[in-house]
């Protein structure tokens, strides 16, 4: 049941303008909060079924972790899985990644697996999986996309030998059996209004937070440290043990996409123009603001959006002589002939995931991710 609820409730959090008109009258609020039901009774049937063995989960041979979250929306969970593979990666842990590709446009039940190969066609395998093969090429990280996560996985353990699949967004998909759960909540709105999809943002209940393995807070540097401690008080009523790591997204450099090179932050100030297609618009519109930015125009498209050679005229026309800033989740949407429309002054911001509070509360994240990291970065 849930596997045809799913897509309708969570395509209403890209209907934002739908969303917000319905929840104007009681009429349409009671249209959202019956659908919310609807959602989080296909959500029991689909846990239950594997709960009580009404349906099984597959295992592989390899340690599989889930970097996943409860809540529909921008949690920060990509750079999460960029930081754990990159960090396994780098001592020679064979690690790979599978995804179900959120809105690819060309869907396929085959698993596509990108690595090694720079022509491919991100439309076959979904916007972040694409965005997280090329950050992670030079780390030799296999990205495996399929609907069906375990097929995914066992197809990683056949041509790669993975001795970690991280689970991208999987917290909710229980046919593939996890030896641990990653879970993120975004400080600045850990869950709405504690309400399911579609009338809030939650994919589950809090009680879900018992399955957490480990819990990792994000954007902490835009919340008091009241606001912190509230939300882990709500975490402790559902999960009394895990343990909660703090984060920020900490902006590193622009890259010229135009003339392929780095530029440090503080060479870019001043007036600019910015766009994105993101789960929460204004975390990335504020990031630039605090590094010196005065944003005269901003473009703000749904989660996933893909870009046309008419949006980026519209870019260019109307900026002027602004900086054009992005991501580069939405740098590589743009139309192959990018390049005659767009010819100076874009760029990519790069933002990475800082683990707060230094060695001993990274150290936590890397266990979780495998237990015997420490031995081997201390060999």
């Amino acid at each position: 049941m849930l596997k045809y609820l799913k897509p309708i409730f969570e395509e209403c959090m890209d209907l934002l303008e739908l969303k917000e008109n319905l929840q104007q009258n009681a009429l349409g609020r009671g249209v959202l909060l019956v659908a919310s039901k609807l959602y989080g009774l296909g959500a029991w049937l689909d846990r239950a079924s594997y709960e009580n063995g009404w349906k099984t989960a597959q295992s592989v041979n390899s340690r599989v972790v889930c970097i996943g979250n409860i809540t529909a929306g921008g949690t920060g969970k990509t750079t999460a899985v960029l930081l754990a593979a990159t960090t396994l990666a780098q001592e020679g842990i064979r690690v790979a990644i599978v995804s179900r590709g959120y809105k690819r446009q060309q869907k396929s039940n085959e698993p596509v697996v990108l690595f090694d190969n720079p022509d491919a066609d991100w439309r076959l395998a979904g916007d972040e999986p694409f965005m997280m093969s090329r950050v992670l090429s030079q780390y030799k990280v296999p990205i495996v996309i399929c609907p069906n996560r375990a097929e995914a996985a066992k197809e990683a353990l056949r041509r790669f030998k993975s001795q970690i699949i991280l689970l991208d967004d999987g917290f909710q998909h229980h046919r593939l059996r996890r030896d641990a759960n990653i879970i993120l909540i975004d400080a600045k709105n850990p869950f709405g209004n504690y309400h399911l999809l579609p009338y809030g943002i939650l994919r589950e209940p809090l009680s879900a937070l018992k399955r957490a393995s480990l819990i990792v807070l994000t954007h902490c540097d835009q919340v008091s440290d009241r606001q912190l401690e509230d939300i882990r008080d709500q975490i402790r009523l559902q999960n009394d043990t895990v343990e909660i790591l703090e984060s920020v997204h900490k902006p590193e450099y622009y890259f010229d996409i135009c003339n392929t090179k780095k530029v440090e932050l503080k060479d870019i100030q001043g007036p600019a123009a910015c766009f994105c297609a993101l789960g929460h618009p204004e975390t990335f519109e504020k990031t630039l603001e605090n590094l010196g930015l005065e944003l005269k125009q901003k473009w703000r498209f749904p989660d996933h959006q893909f870009y046309t050679e008419e949006n980026l005229r519209t870019f260019e026309e109307t900026r002027g002589d602004l900086p054009l800033i992005t991501t580069f989740k939405d740098f590589v949407k743009f139309p192959d002939n990018w390049r005659d429309i767009l010819t100076k002054n874009v760029y990519v911001l790069s933002v990475n995931l800082k683990i707060r509070g230094g060695e001993k509360e990274f150290d936590k994240f890397t266990d979780v991710l495998y237990p015997k990291f420490s031995k081997i970065k201390n060999r």
